[in-house]
């Protein structure tokens, strides 16, 4: 081996290491999450990950940066549970009951990363942002494969008021509610959620 490909070679062993940990330290993050711990500091982080402080400050300049990366690390492992496939096509039972399944799936694997974005957003901008275009997001979503029933709605009001409880009824905070304080579980909230938007446009 010539010393160009030596050195290359050191290169990249450098920064397939530098990769490995700055994911073990985004695990550890999320692992933290999972446990409860919604707030986790640095050193916990580190500990958790067996990734020195020091690293850990050369791979984010914050705590609020490794929160951040740590939530977005997450949003690409759930990123095709966001899709509904041919939304707003079918009969209205088919589409309520396909919108609920997938609602109710992406909560379950979104819930811990949504308690936490909400203990950050309090005091980091940046994740409140990310929440807030979420639900904006979800609330468009909903919309778009009820269309056909909402844009039938007349006066304005009505249509206006169907959105609203759609939203409410299908938002995270509301299947937060719910799941973890009314105690339903995941098949009760389904049934509960497919009899409410069956009424909505009954």
């Amino acid at each position: 081996m010539d010393q160009t490909t030596e050195a290359e070679s050191r290169v990249d062993g450098r920064t397939a290491r530098r990769d490995r940990n700055r994911l073990a330290v985004l695990d550890a993050v999320l692992e933290l999450f999972e446990e409860g711990n919604l707030d986790p500091g640095v050193h916990e982080v580190a500990d958790r990950s067996g990734v020195s402080l020091r690293s850990v400050y050369r791979y984010f300049e914050d705590l609020d940066e490794l929160i951040t990366a740590a939530i977005d690390r997450h949003l690409e492992r759930t990123r095709p549970l966001f899709d509904i496939e041919r939304i707003g096509e079918g009969p209205l039972p088919e589409r309520i009951n396909r919108f609920t399944d997938r609602r109710l799936r992406l909560f379950d694997a979104m819930r811990v990363i949504y308690r936490a974005s909400r203990v950050r957003a309090a005091t980091d901008p940046q994740v409140q942002a990310g929440l807030m275009n979420t639900y904006q997001w979800l609330g468009e979503q909903a919309h778009q494969m009820f269309a056909p029933e909402l844009e039938q709605l007349d006066p304005p009001d009505a249509r206006r008021d169907a959105r609203h409880t759609i939203d409410l009824l299908t938002q995270f905070d509301s299947l937060e509610h719910l799941r973890h304080r009314c105690g339903l579980d995941r098949d009760e909230a389904a049934a509960y959620l497919r009899r409410s938007l069956t009424r909505l446009f009954a």
